[in-house]
């Protein structure tokens, strides 16, 4: 009989699934399989299939598998995949790749330059990199890869995964990967790619009765009428319909002698058949291993120990096995079905089946598997001394099987550590977890405060902060067994910053009164100075007219300690903090700061602090002369190096920046990638932000009622920090929908309002109004004059390029008043080049300018309002383009008759016959004022509103003004 059945039984939908996916994959049309299932149920029949058939169709194979410990390694699986290629000779030439090749150097080490650690720390930089890759070796053919058991995968592989399946559309490649049917992030991950279309999730259940039969006569090289009932049935009944427990029952009874071959050529069952499962598997892979003999069958026992795969160099060293041996060895396990090469790794060997090594362990009694567990743990030092790469959570797994809880512990704090320098802050949090529960006895509560500190800062990287409050408490604990109380402040310190992450402020500022109380009052600078940077920045969270200049205060202390501390990454967080603080007052003093800070972290090796420095400075550019040139580089470098909060807070100064510059379709896909990050995660800090940043977005566009849902939403989500934004939400979100609704009243309001929160909390955010807008509308009021235009225009935040079109045309209009026409005129024409990248800014002001400089004889009016019109017409927003030609025609200027504004009026209201200027008159009696200011809204005399009033009761049926402006509220917000 053979040992496997020569085809796969019971899986045609399953195979066409895969041969669809590998044809559109031939033909440039990517997609994903995921293949699911409990152990020995054909997953890996399945992909092996699946690459008979890429490799018979001439298209390029790869395939990787995660690691047989359970400690995950980030990438493993793809560093395999590539390995096999550059085995085979396969990889071509990599010029296409161009700068992708060093990013690769993370899973190529022979493409490592030195750099591949710092460029290639972002799973969604290298899953672009692997992308580029697999397109280039499937350019001709297509390829396929194969990944295995990602159910002990990595944060970092998952994410990769995750950059491939959303971008394998119009990619000639096919991704094929196996994992077991239990919960892990590795299934959600398949889960949500099936629900959004991105792959196809492909569950196996057991086969049925008459696919047992099937199997069975595939084994037994017998036709399926051939194969006794019994025999089915047993079978079928022991084996739960498991393919791989149905064909290792039939080969123990085969060797067993209770299958003979009958003379008409079937199958006969010599006496009952009588099988158990699993007891059954175990019995047939231990009667198999018996016959290799006892040194055989302990050199494979041991390496069962090991894991599903196995080095021959550590099994040498632990056995102290001869060569011969070892190779004799292998040869029996390679005939006997019980192990195989692992490919895709030379000097490393597989068991056929991960049931094959729990059946070897079996007959283990746990001091017998700790000892032996020990035994390959030291066998692994002495052969890699210092344990680099995967070597180290290797030996800390067998460690932990060992029982010596503290060597395990003490080796995965080292092996998060390295994962955290290599930028796998996912994989560091998992090990160092693992470590800090392993310490918990640690007599060396230094060792173990060190561990926690370390697993703090990990899980701050990594957004993690449910389990905050737990390890608060582990801190507590540690300070009862008579910690340093220099360490407890510390850890104390790094718990603030994790809680100020997360938004939970009132938190924060709790672990840094206790961290003060421990330190006393003669601590010296390289306690403090942590402790002061951390304040620095809750102070900008208080509800207190001075946190600007607290915050500033504790910055420059801690800056300066750190200095002389010598704490290089204190002292660029703490410039960095002087330099946001910095911008309102002098805009090349905050740049000075972030250079600073950036050359403090070039000296000393600090790729993130330098990548973050290069941020702010950035935005401080920005805000001086509106280039985003340095924002984008900044967002590639902090994509290089795998900082994606860095990357959401680029991305949301380059979403705020797309508003200002009416770009509202790139800002709105900005913006909701941001959103959909941090709602996932619950990042309160950043999500308040965002949100009121959506709220900019509906506001400019005039959208009240989005803007308004908006605004609720991140009250709702911001907590204590909500008042952060409201300088900002309520001068650039809420002022503005009020102008675009020429209400102009309600706007100086709204605006009044975001300087009384800036008076009571001053904001950091410079775009909000204080200092540019503000100064135009009370200078256009009669409230501003000169005094107050000198004042404002003293801090460097008015020369801020948003800010500085305003203070022009607040400029232009005191010029023009005072009867100095050339100098108005050309102080416009300074603003509409200052004004040049934000056109619904610059026409608003336009329509704003008008006015007064047809009153003081200056400027060209007309013109402004004729650009403003057209501008505003085509933007959709009607009450401002309304109000243009109102003003156009009271200036005595021609002005043509809009006959498209009818699509603004809903459906509903033009079934009624209500026109585009009645429906401007509707929207306005939700408000429910009178018809003077109606009439000043919308530049029409009090008569003519008057009129349609009248007109909207008979089309509406309604029967008085009260009645008709409820229906109005009904009909226009629900």
């Amino acid at each position: 009989m053979q040992t496997r059945s020569p085809t796969v039984v019971g899986r045609d939908r399953e195979i066409e699934s895969l041969h669809r996916l590998l044809a559109d994959a031939g033909g440039r049309r990517g997609g994903a399989i995921f293949l699911v299932g409990e152990p020995g149920i054909g997953k890996s029949r399945l992909a092996a299939t699946a690459t008979t058939q890429a490799l018979d169709s001439g298209m390029t194979m790869l395939r990787g598998r995660v690691g047989a410990i359970g400690t995950m390694v980030a990438f493993r699986p793809f560093t395999e995949a590539l390995l096999s290629l550059i085995r085979r000779g396969e990889m071509p030439t990599t010029e296409g790749l161009g700068p992708y090749r060093q990013v690769l150097g993370r899973l190529v080490p022979d493409w490592d330059d030195g750099t591949a650690h710092d460029t290639a720390a972002s799973p969604v930089v290298l899953g672009e990199a692997v992308l580029r890759l697999l397109a280039l070796v499937g350019r001709e053919r297509g390829c396929l890869l194969v990944l295995e058991d990602l159910h002990g995968s990595d944060p970092e592989t998952l994410a990769v995964i995750e950059y491939l399946l959303d971008n394998l559309e119009d990619q000639p490649i096919a991704l094929v990967a196996t994992m077991r049917s239990e919960t892990c992030a590795a299934y959600e991950l398949a889960r949500l790619s099936a629900q959004r279309g991105a792959a196809e999730l492909i569950e196996l259940q057991p086969l049925g009765r008459s696919e047992v039969a099937e199997l069975t006569a595939g084994c037994l090289e017998v036709p399926v009428s051939g194969v006794p009932a019994q025999l089915a049935d047993q079978l079928w009944n022991d084996s739960a319909g498991i393919p791989f427990i149905v064909e290792e029952l039939l080969q123990e009874a085969s060797r067993s002698g209770q299958l003979v071959a009958g003379p008409d050529g079937s199958v006969q069952v010599v006496d009952d058949l009588h099988t158990n499962v699993p007891p059954a598997v175990v019995r047939s892979i231990s009667s198999r291993t018996a016959q290799l003999g006892p040194q055989s069958r302990d050199i494979l026992v041991l390496a069962a120990v090991i894991g599903h795969r196995f080095p021959l160099s550590v099994v040498r060293q632990a056995t102290g096995t001869d060569e011969r041996l070892l190779l004799a060895t292998l040869r029996a396990g390679v005939a006997a079905q019980l192990v195989g090469p692992d490919e895709p790794v030379p000097d490393w060997y597989a068991f056929r089946h991960p049931l094959t090594a729990e059946s070897l362990l079996a007959g283990l009694t746990p001091t017998e598997r700790a000892t032996l567990a020990g035994r390959c743990a030291d066998a692994v030092e002495e052969l890699h001394p210092g344990l680099p790469g995967e070597w180290c959570p290797m030996v800390a797994e067998l460690a932990e099987t060992g029982g010596d809880a503290l060597r395990a512990g003490r080796l995965f704090a080292l092996a998060g550590h390295r994962s955290f320098d290599d930028g796998s802050a996912g994989s560091a949090v998992n090990l160092l977890d693992r470590a800090n529960t392993l310490l918990a006895a640690d007599p060396d509560i230094d060792h173990r405060a060190d561990v926690l500190g370390s697993l703090l800062l990990a899980l701050s990287a990594t957004g993690t902060f449910e389990q905050i409050a737990a390890h608060a408490a582990t801190v507590d604990e540690m300070a009862d067994r008579n910690l340093d109380s220099r360490k407890v402040a510390a850890l104390h310190v790094q718990l603030a910053n994790a809680e100020m992450m997360a938004g939970r402020w009132s938190a924060a500022l709790a672990h840094v009164a206790t961290a003060r109380s421990l330190l006393g009052s003669d601590a010296g600078d390289a306690d403090l100075a942590p402790v002061d940077v951390v304040a620095a920045n809750l102070e900008l969270a208080r509800k207190s007219p001075r946190r600007i200049e607290a915050a500033t205060e504790l910055a420059t202390r801690a800056a300066a300690a750190a200095e002389r501390a010598e704490l290089p990454e204190v002292a660029c967080e703490a410039l960095q903090l002087l330099g946001i603080l910095a911008r309102e007052h002098d805009l090349d003093q905050s740049i000075d700061y972030f250079h600073r800070a950036r050359q403090i972290a070039e000296d000393h090796g600090m790729t993130f602090q330098r990548v973050s420095s290069h941020f702010f400075q950035a935005g401080t550019i920005c805000l001086a002369n509106g280039s985003i040139i340095e924002l984008e580089r900044a967002r590639q470098q902090a994509l290089r190096i795998g900082a994606i909060p860095l990357v959401y807070e680029v991305d949301g100064v380059l979403g705020q920046q797309a508003i200002l510059r009416a770009e509202y379709q790139r800002a709105a896909e900005i913006i909701d990638e941001c959103l959909e990050v941090t709602r996932r995660l619950r990042l309160g800090r950043s999500a308040t932000y965002f949100l009121a940043t959506k709220a900019i977005l509906e506001a400019h566009q005039g959208r009240r009622s989005a803007m308004e849902a908006t605004l609720a939403e991140a009250a709702n989500w911001g907590g204590e920090r909500a008042s952060y934004e409201l300088p900002y939400s309520y001068g650039l979100a809420r002022t503005f929908c009020a102008l675009l609704e020429e209400n102009r009243e309600l706007a100086d309001s709204e605006l009044a309002q975001a300087l009384a929160y800036d008076a009571q909390n001053p904001t950091t955010l410079h775009t909000s109004g204080k200092n540019g807008l503000a100064l135009l509308l009370g200078v256009l009021s009669g409230r501003n004059g000169w005094a107050h235009f000198e004042a404002v225009t003293a801090t460097a935040a008015s020369g801020m390029r948003w800010n500085k079109q305003f203070v022009q045309l607040a400029h232009a209009v005191l010029l023009g008043r005072d009867g100095q026409v050339e100098a108005a005129n050309a102080m416009v024409r300074e603003a509409m080049e200052t004004a040049s990248l934000f056109p619904l800014a610059w026409n608003l002001g336009l329509r704003m300018v008008a006015e007064p400089a047809h009153a003081d004889g200056w400027g060209e009016p007309v013109a402004w309002l004729r650009q403003a019109e057209d501008y505003f017409h085509n933007a959709g927003i009607q009450p401002v383009a309304s109000a243009c030609r109102s003003l156009m025609r009271q200036l005595g200027a021609t002005v043509s008759q809009r006959r498209n504004g009818s699509e603004q009026v809903p459906a509903h209201l033009r079934q009624l016959g209500i026109t585009t200027r009645e429906y401007e008159v509707c929207r306005l009696l939700v408000d429910r004022i009178g018809n003077k200011s109606i009439a000043s809204r919308l530049h029409i005399s009090p008569r003519t509103v008057e009129k349609h009033v009248a007109s909207l009761m008979t089309k509406t049926q309604q029967p008085d003004r009260e009645a008709l402006s409820s229906f109005a509220r009904t009909a226009l917000q629900g």
